[in-house]
């Protein structure tokens, strides 16, 4: 290896999390849903790429996350793995492919790992969930949580609104998030939950939680691809933060690129052959 040749880097775990969070050390996910993006984020170092659901109304087009098929799921995955060799991928198994029970949960989950090659896969919501949770970690499946707003559920939720705002709901996160870190969950996403909530379901787990809406205190945050590069059109949730315009810088491209073709300027000739 050249002196010039960059460190091969070693690929990241589940249990590399897990060690970040006893170190105090924080740790970001980011959405992810083809291979140009995930080859780009893995040689940046992203720790964790999650295959969300999300796909569907970013990438796809649908009105919320519903619609996502598990094919639709397998094949964006697929493409995301290829490109990741050293990041933890996380597919999410989406509506109507696990609510039915252990069973149906690692049939699906099952085909995530060995069909798309996802490192594990995330599931929505706590109650019955965390035996199914228990049922894909006993067959070697690592599962990551989510609790607080959870899309697949948003016509039950009444639309995207926050979630533990009283008492009795935050209790129940609470326990939800305990419960699925007993039955072997690896890390938790709290979407759309009150800051203080978000800290004290941190306190209350031994393993990493990723904060999408959730306050400063968790051990990581999660942003969507698309709204992080300033991408997404229309209002944007509270939490998101866009840290580049690129809509603009493309619309400034094609523009530049649509004249000088009209204009007969490109192809030039060191555009020739």
């Amino acid at each position: 290896m050249s002196a010039d040749a960059p460190t091969p880097r070693r690929p990241v775990s589940i249990h590399d999390l897990r060690a970040s969070k006893q170190r105090g050390e924080k740790f970001v996910m980011l959405t992810a849903y083809d291979h140009s993006a995930a080859a780009l984020l893995d040689e940046l170092g992203v720790p964790v790429l999650l295959v969300g659901d999300s796909l569907g109304m970013v990438v796809l087009g649908y009105e919320s996350t519903v619609p996502v098929t598990l094919d639709e799921m397998l094949h964006h995955t697929r493409a995301v793995a290829r490109g990741a060799p050293n990041a933890v991928v996380v597919g999410d198994l989406p509506f109507g492919t696990y609510q039915d029970g252990p069973s149906q949960a690692l049939a699906s989950a099952t085909r995530l790992l060995k069909e798309a090659g996802a490192t594990a896969v995330k599931l929505e919501g706590g109650g019955p969930m965390i035996e199914v949770t228990a049922h894909l970690v006993r067959a070697g499946i690592p599962v990551m949580g989510h609790l607080g707003l959870t899309p697949q559920s948003v016509h039950q939720f009444g639309g995207f609104k926050v979630q533990g705002r009283d008492v009795e709901a935050a209790d129940q996160l609470v326990a939800d998030a305990v419960g699925l870190a007993d039955a072997g969950a690896f890390a938790i996403v709290l979407e759309c939950v009150p800051t203080e909530l978000g800290a004290r379901i941190t306190e209350a787990v031994d393993v990493p939680t990723i904060g999408i809406g959730a306050g400063p205190h968790t051990d990581g945050q999660v942003l969507v691809w698309h709204d992080l590069l300033g991408l997404t059109t229309g209002r944007l949730p509270r939490f998101v933060k866009p840290y580049a315009d690129l809509r603009s810088e493309i619309a400034g491209a094609v523009k530049a690129f649509s004249s000088e073709v009209a204009d007969g300027e490109y192809p030039g000739p060191e555009h020739r052959y």
